[in-house]
């Protein structure tokens, strides 16, 4: 059926689709307490392979990143329109944006590719996270429809459904800054395994309140943090 119809059962298909190829991504997870957000993701890697091509965090502005579950092109896409957004905010009204304000102009441009003839959904989830002006926190989850959500902690991507179970039964609202940065973790060996997850096969990155600042976790980094789980 056409995008731009529905089954009489009220259903889009094309848009049902696209969260099915979401589902089929990699892992993502996200979680934040009230200072700081933390990222993991899961990598999957051949000896052969660049770096470059398999990311799945982004940085979208100096205090907002985004995780990722789904197609990475279609990804790239918004993520520079979610960069570009974040520049145009801060010149018109010399504020950062934040979070939610950032989502809304992501969740914009994926509503409208689920209306329109001659194009398809974007096939992508994003998880944005981020350190509001105002030092609180908010962390959203997107998908193809356009629809947003806000979480305290959330995955997705092929093994959300371990990882959300290890997330609701482990999650505190007061978690200490240092167990955050581990929860994501372990959560994400619940769905690899622990012989599976090591440095080359995850990427990790914090923005912690310390300097609110998006950081990306090189090799050493991930590693060390590895050997506290």
């Amino acid at each position: 059926m056409a995008i731009t119809q529905f089954s009489p059962e009220g259903r889009l298909f094309q848009v049902e689709y696209a969260i099915e190829a979401v589902r089929r991504g990699t892992t993502a997870i996200c979680a934040r307490n009230d200072n700081s957000v933390v990222f993991a993701v899961e990598k999957k890697k051949s000896q052969l392979q660049e770096t470059l091509g398999s990311e799945k965090i982004f940085k979208i502005d100096n205090h907002i990143g985004v995780a990722i579950a789904g197609l990475t092109a279609d990804a790239r896409v918004l993520i520079d329109k979610g960069r570009l957004q974040a520049q145009i905010h801060l010149l018109n009204y010399d504020e950062e944006i934040t979070v939610k304000e950032l989502t809304l102009e992501i969740c914009e441009i994926l509503q409208a590719y689920t209306q329109n003839a001659g194009v398809r959904p974007f096939g992508v989830s994003f998880l944005i996270a981020g350190i509001n002006p105002g030092d609180s926190t908010g962390l959203f989850l997107t998908d193809p429809s356009g629809a947003l959500w806000g979480y305290k902690a959330f995955a997705i991507g092929s093994g959300a459904n371990e990882a959300r179970t290890f997330l609701e039964e482990n999650y505190d609202e007061n978690i200490s800054d240092d167990d955050l940065k581990l929860l994501p973790l372990k959560a994400l060996k619940e769905v690899m395994g622990e012989e599976d997850l090591t440095e080359h096969t995850c990427d990790v990155a914090f923005i912690m309140k310390e300097d609110k600042k998006f950081k990306l976790l090189t090799l050493e980094e991930r590693k060390e943090l590895l050997s506290k789980l």
